[in-house]
């Protein structure tokens, strides 16, 4: 069971923090718990229900009228609120609630619908990826287990793996391109986008994934001689990433090598040769 302090459902709810104790206080939304120690915690049921008030809040509907809703009304016109409505936060928030609760066919049928809406890259680009970054939240706080984000990643993977098999090969005179992450490195969903979108592009892929020791990196490269190589760094590595870029250059001088991830973005080092950094899909197309 979750346990959040009230910054942190500001945080995941986008409500402030002042306007969710007006809301207790004067409607009775919620009601928070107490420690011991007299600090006041939401559970679960208190963080799906504040994404729900604020949804139907940033929708016109008036507090008051919220507060006389039952649950299953909220939840009725939560779901009429997503049919109709373009904003990505009314998706994302629907993803994070059935997140919380392991709710595979509803996470599912959410996913499916965004893509059949939207298209895949945009699902990914301006609703999945944010989504992980409130997931981060949960994470970082404590409020989601091993068993939360291996549930999530999966079901997210599998979407992702079905798009990339869903394009045609491109033919062994195209452009090359491969794929890894460095060793140590598990977070794969990132690369895996990424591999959608080039081989998309019409680059010939080899997509060797995660944890991939260095002198196995040589020697792929050395046997098919991409174009480009391309990785994604998220975790703290072993090595310092400027070392590790460093690493990179001198083994593959003659090929762009382009890197993004969470590392890339706080690494604050001089400019290395042919590496190559980005942080969005926008900015990995202008590379390819």
């Amino acid at each position: 069971m979750g346990k959040y302090s009230i910054k942190e459902l500001e945080q995941l709810s986008g409500i402030k923090a002042h306007t969710i104790r007006i809301w207790e206080k004067r409607h009775k939304i919620i009601a928070p718990n107490r420690t011991a120690t007299n600090i006041r915690f939401y559970s679960d049921e208190d963080l799906k229900k504040i994404i729900n008030v604020s949804l139907l809040n940033n929708n016109g509907i008036k507090i008051s009228k919220i507060a006389d809703m039952s649950l299953d009304d909220m939840n009725r016109k939560v779901l009429q609120l997503s049919e109709l409505n373009n904003d990505a936060m009314v998706h994302i928030d629907q993803l994070v609630v059935a997140m919380i609760d392991m709710e595979e066919e509803l996470f599912e049928k959410i996913l499916n619908n965004l893509i059949l809406r939207y298209g895949f890259e945009k699902s990914v680009t301006e609703i999945i990826y944010p989504f992980l970054e409130k997931i981060g939240i949960l994470w970082q706080t404590h409020n989601i287990t091993p068993a939360h984000e291996h549930f999530i990643s999966n079901l997210i993977r599998q979407k992702i793996i079905v798009a990339i098999d869903g394009l045609p090969l491109p033919p062994k005179s195209a452009r090359k391109i491969l794929l890894f992450l460095p060793e140590g490195e598990m977070h794969e969903l990132s690369l895996l986008f990424y591999h959608f979108l080039t081989r998309r592009s019409g680059y010939r892929t080899y997509y060797l994934g995660q944890n991939v020791p260095h002198e196995d990196l040589i020697s792929v490269y050395s046997t098919h001689q991409p174009d480009i190589l391309l990785s994604s760094i998220t975790s703290v590595p072993n090595t310092p990433v400027e070392d590790y870029l460093q690493r990179l250059t001198k083994d593959f001088p003659l090929s762009p090598i382009l890197v993004s991830g969470l590392q890339i973005q706080r690494f604050k080092g001089q400019k290395i040769a042919n590496v190559q950094t980005f942080s969005t899909a926008a900015e990995l197309r202008l590379f390819l």
